[in-house]
């Protein structure tokens, strides 16, 4: 009886120590001090992802609108976590809220999906209190995007469509391009009655106007245009 005694006593209180755990952990006030700090961190790391993403942005269209909500998300997010860890009923609600709700918002370019990602977990992570583990890892995320995004090279990407009448114009095209350029890639060949239409990707200096004016002097070819774009160069 006694050693039963003593296994409920045990028991009773490690389930004691659990239930006051919980609840000293998911209901407590939210102080000043604690609620500006964390905003703060999170505004100094949502900064910090705008100014990235407005330095790395290679797309068509900048939108300034886009780029400042990855800002107030960060901020929203940390928020959001400051509640949930202040009290449970208010969690529990908080979840089956955000279930319902949809972003229809396209994300066309994958770079956007990562700096939304990021900025979420950031306010996560900054809500929870891991401020020196949301700042680190910030900059290292932000040190490794800058690298692989904004590698830039002196050489511009460009397609270079031309017109020659037959085969030996063709090769003469390719011998000439290829000692112009360290390498270019053949992208597209139209065969025609009379004429042959290329193509090439490839990279070059400044100095485009003195090449395409070399290009369409050689024997056999009717006109060059070179194009510039945006794209990713295949190496």
């Amino acid at each position: 009886m006694a050693a039963t005694a003593t296994t409920d006593t045990t028991t009773n209180t490690f389930s004691d120590i659990i239930k006051n755990s919980v609840i000293d952990n998911f209901v407590s006030d939210i102080s000043i001090s604690k609620m500006l700090i964390t905003l703060g961190v999170a505004f100094l790391i949502g900064y910090f992802i705008y100014l990235l993403y407005k330095r790395v942005f290679s797309g068509v269209l900048y939108s300034k609108s886009f780029n400042v909500s990855l800002m107030g998300m960060t901020m929203i997010t940390a928020t959001v976590i400051i509640a949930i860890n202040s009290n449970l009923v208010l969690s529990l609600g908080m979840v089956g809220a955000l279930s319902i709700v949809r972003f229809r918002t396209p994300i066309k370019d994958p770079t956007d999906l990562i700096f939304l990602f990021w900025a979420a977990v950031a306010g996560i992570v900054t809500g929870a209190g891991f401020f020196t583990l949301a700042i680190v890892g910030s900059i290292i995320i932000g040190l490794i995007l800058f690298l692989f995004i904004k590698h830039s090279s002196i050489e511009t990407p460009y397609l270079l469509v031309i017109n020659c009448d037959g085969d030996e114009s063709e090769r003469e095209v390719h011998n000439h391009i290829t000692k112009s350029v360290k390498r270019y890639n053949v992208k597209q060949k139209t065969v025609s009655a009379n004429n042959i239409e290329l193509t090439l990707e490839l990279r070059l200096d400044d100095k485009v106007g003195g090449f395409v004016n070399t290009v369409s002097d050689l024997k056999g070819v009717k006109n060059a245009l070179l194009i510039s774009y945006s794209g990713d160069y295949v190496s």
